[in-house]
């Protein structure tokens, strides 16, 4: 049956892009999926990011439960109960600043596209500011923010979008200069440059406080707070995207809490739904009220559904309940200082970095010279897979060769000394692979 299920999905499913596997897969539970042959993985990627208590959390089957005993969905004008439930919630013990009401969605990319609206009508304008490496969506406003998918063959972007430099600490745009001193004065640049072509329409400046597509890039607190007084000085919302960065990944509550610096809008999806398509946007009252007064919409079918806010509610128990926050801290240094191991016997690894249990390993050619190393990533993540360790790796040809590394925040610390050794020896192998093949 399963070899017939494979070549169903080859015959009937449309290709979307990205990684595709061998096999079908079947089952899920904690860090560990099942593809239809029986065959474990170990899955330090948390499915797409998003399963951040682990595949199929008892908590979140009982949440599907509930909802099932009450109600999946309703009319998009009939409010369920635990959606005002979820957003007092997240009000009270999760938002930062001055941010209180919310809107729920799907998808990030959703969230997205709810944010540049809110900020376009509040500012009367369409200009929005984005960092190069960044990642917001793959529909048509958040497509045109996102800079580290491919951008070619979809036609005309929305207008009005401008670049600034992603802060990269491991490939400085200005040589000489500290990380933070780098990342100040390209945004410096960046900011005279839109100032001389602005129409005058400023929205919106949208960033990612840890820039997980474009490498697992941590910018400099420093950084944040410019953007901060770019955004104010120009009448501009500051958008903060945490689809990665939100419930405790990096090691805090949010990533405006890390770095010390509220948005206007805040973004959150991957890290709230456990795996289920759960989205959301938080904005302050002023904004809501002013928006509102215009007639701001986002009505859709699926707006405020039951099932998906009875598991928001249930992740963010269980990240309370089992001090995930903590743990993703904890957690978080056993692995990094694992791969600092590897980094010392392994010349190719340049370079560790990140916040919590969201890494970025650097693959290179040499340390002096700083290559990438694509074909050693690309064979290294196919033997990684080979035995039994499921991994992700950025391969654009700007963005370096970047293992982005987020098991479940409920990871094991034997299960993170597994992947290690899983990961070293695919890399040993594949270097002796290269080796004999540059040879021959």
């Amino acid at each position: 049956m399963s070899d017939a299920l494979l070549e169903a999905s080859k015959e009937y499913l449309v290709r979307y892009g990205g990684d595709v596997f061998p096999a079908l897969f079947r089952s899920a539970k904690g860090t560990v999926v099942k593809d239809s042959k029986g065959r474990e993985y170990l899955d330090f990627t948390s499915g797409q990011m998003c399963a951040t208590i682990g595949h199929n959390h008892p908590a979140i089957v009982e949440a599907v439960h509930r909802a099932g005993d009450k109600a999946f969905h309703f009319f998009s004008g009939m409010i369920p109960e635990v959606v005002a439930e979820l957003a007092q919630t997240l009000a009270r013990d999760w938002l930062p600043g001055d941010l209180k009401r919310t809107i729920f969605i799907n998808t990030g990319s959703e969230a997205t596209e709810v944010a540049l609206r809110m900020a376009k009508m509040y500012a009367d304008g369409y200009e929005i500011l984005a960092l190069g490496g960044s990642w917001h969506g793959i529909t048509g406003g958040a497509s045109a923010v996102s800079m580290a998918s491919d951008r070619k063959g979809y036609g005309v972007p929305a207008p009005g979008v401008f670049v600034i430099p992603e802060p990269n600490s491991y490939r400085p745009y200005n040589k000489g200069l500290s990380p933070e001193e780098d990342a100040l004065a390209n945004l410096d640049v960046a900011l005279k440059m839109f100032d001389m072509q602005s129409a005058g329409r400023g929205a919106a400046i949208i960033v990612e406080p840890v820039i997980s597509a474009g490498g697992v890039l941590v910018p400099p607190k420093a950084f944040l707070q410019a953007l901060r007084k770019a955004a104010d000085d120009r009448g501009m919302l500051l958008i903060f995207d945490e689809a990665q960065t939100a419930f405790a990944r990096i090691g805090t509550k949010t990533g405006s809490e890390y770095f010390g610096v509220v948005p206007d809008i805040m973004t959150m999806s991957k890290t709230l739904g456990g795996g289920l398509p759960l989205a959301a946007v938080a904005t302050t009252a002023k904004i809501e009220d002013r928006i509102h007064s215009r007639k701001f919409a986002y009505y859709t079918s699926h707006v405020s559904d039951p099932l998906t806010a009875e598991v928001g509610l249930a992740v963010l128990d269980v990240i309370t309940r089992e001090k995930l926050v903590e743990r993703a801290n904890v957690m978080g240094a056993y692995l990094k200082g694992r791969f600092e191991e590897l980094q010392q016997k392994y010349e190719v690894i340049g370079d560790v970095r990140g916040l919590g249990l969201l890494m970025g390993v650097e693959l290179v050619t040499d340390r002096a010279s700083r290559a990438p190393a694509h074909a050693l990533g690309a064979l290294t993540t196919q033997k990684c897979f080979e035995n039994g360790l499921s991994m992700n790796i950025r391969r654009r040809p700007e963005r370096g060769s970047v293992w982005r590394i987020a098991p479940p925040l409920t990871v094991s610390h034997a299960e993170i000394d597994q992947a290690v050794d899983i990961l070293e020896k695919s890399l040993r192998d594949s270097l002796d692979e290269m080796a004999r093949s540059k040879a021959a």
